[in-house]
């Protein structure tokens, strides 16, 4: 029995609400049970030097989690005068994730920089500032298109990501924190809409996996996803 009492294959409740910040070109609050994290994405008439003069986009993002997303306080990054490495490897995996469905040449030269903040965390931040990161992108990607800024959507498919692991020796999926910190396998697999492999992250502690439980759990992830880009698709209708 899972904490929660959810069954195995049973994603927490999703809920996308968009344009919640009034000066973001895109933007959302994604909640994944307890796991709440707002999105937004800014447009900027710029790319970062390696790419300046080519034609083509950027798009990145930035992470971060307030002092109270967690049952204890955490410290400001911003006082001790730079990010964590958690921090650092979650943003960059984050707009890896969300490039991997972009056309950076219909994009056309300029950035968008998804903003993810961790409002309260409960298991998967990572995976839901990247389905969340995408709706923002999404809206955003919209404002462009009315306008008349571009003339091809950039959005080559939806981008989503959702945690699975073995907890008391079960393949389950969407980890909440009591799940993510007793389970001997965990990883996040991140996927376009037409089930393409972004990125797998997957480590064992404790216990270790075989691979027809690797594909148990690619089984799970494949369902969450799927359930995952129908919200997008909904919110962003």
């Amino acid at each position: 029995m899972r904490p929660s009492g959810r069954n195995l294959d049973q994603m927490r409740e999703v809920s996308i609400e968009t344009n919640v910040i009034k000066h973001a070109e895109g933007s959302c609050l994604i909640k994944m049970g307890d796991t709440h994290v707002l999105c937004t994405a800014s447009l900027e008439p710029r790319v970062p030097p390696f790419i300046k003069g080519s034609g083509q986009g950027w798009v990145t993002a930035e992470y971060g989690m307030l002092p109270r997303s967690t049952t204890s306080r955490m410290r400001r990054e911003a006082t001790s005068g730079k990010q964590g490495g958690r921090t650092v490897e979650i943003q960059r995996l984050i707009g890896r994730a969300l490039r991997a469905g972009v056309d950076r040449n219909a994009l056309g030269e300029r950035q968008i920089t998804v903003d993810c903040d961790v409002i309260q965390a409960d298991g998967g931040t990572r995976c839901a500032s990247i389905t969340g990161g995408w709706v923002a992108l999404r809206l955003a990607v919209n404002k462009l298109l009315k306008a008349k800024d571009i003339v091809t959507d950039p959005l080559i498919s939806p981008v989503a990501a959702v945690s699975c692991g073995i907890y008391a020796g079960q393949p389950v999926l969407d980890l909440d924190y009591p799940e993510d910190s007793e389970a001997g396998v965990d990883g996040n697999f991140i996927l376009r809409a037409d089930g393409s492999l972004i990125e797998v992250q997957m480590s064992a502690e404790g216990s270790v996996f075989s691979r027809a439980q690797m594909d148990q759990l690619m089984g799970l992830a494949e369902k969450g996803v799927n359930e995952l880009v129908a919200a997008q698709l909904a919110a962003t209708a």
